[in-house]
C-alpha cells in the first residue's frame, strides 16, 4: 500500500467525476505512484476517475486522478486519490508543499499572534517536515 498526503482540511478542495470509464476494484492494487487523501462530503467507489481541484490555486489547479479508497469519518468521507503519471504526481506533489507550508504559516501566526512572511515560514517548515513530505509517498 503508498503513503498519501493528507491534504490541509482548512484549504479547500473540489472532488469533480471525470468523464472516463470506472476502473474495476481488482485492477487498483499497486496502480499509485503516490497520492493524497483529502474530506469529501460524500463517498466514492474505488476506481473512480476523479479531478482534484483546489480553487486557492486558480484554474491550472487540477489534478486527474482515481478513487483508491473511501473511508466513512464523522459525517463525511477521507477519499485517497491516487495519481497514475509522473507528471501529475510531480505537479500535484508540489501543489501539496504550498499548501503545507500555508496551512503551517496559518497555525504559526496564531501561536505567535502576528503574520508571518511565507519565504520564513517556507524555510522553516522545509528544515522541520520536507524529509517525512518526500517520503510520503514511499511503501509503507
Amino acid at each position: 500500500m503508498r503513503h498519501f498526503l493528507r491534504h490541509p482540511s482548512d484549504m479547500p478542495v473540489e472532488l469533480v467525476l471525470r468523464k472516463q470509464a470506472y476502473v474495476p476494484r481488482q485492477r487498483l492494487n499497486n496502480i499509485s505512484l503516490g497520492g493524497v487523501a483529502c474530506n469529501s462530503s460524500r463517498a466514492f467507489r474505488s476506481g473512480t476517475a476523479i479531478e482534484l481541484r483546489i480553487p486557492l490555486f486558480g484554474e491550472h489547479a487540477r489534478y486527474p486522478g482515481l478513487v483508491a479508497w473511501c473511508r466513512k469519518q464523522k459525517g463525511q468521507y477521507l477519499v485517497g486519490i491516487a495519481f497514475v503519471d509522473e507528471d501529475t504526481l510531480f505537479r500535484a506533489r508540489m501543489v501539496e508543499q504550498v499548501c503545507q507550508i500555508e496551512h503551517y504559516r496559518h497555525q504559526r501566526e496564531k501561536e505567535l499572534g502576528c503574520s508571518l512572511s511565507v519565504e520564513t515560514v517556507a524555510q522553516e517548515w522545509i528544515a522541520q517536515h520536507a524529509a517525512e513530505f518526500s517520503q510520503a509517498s514511499l511503501n509503507q
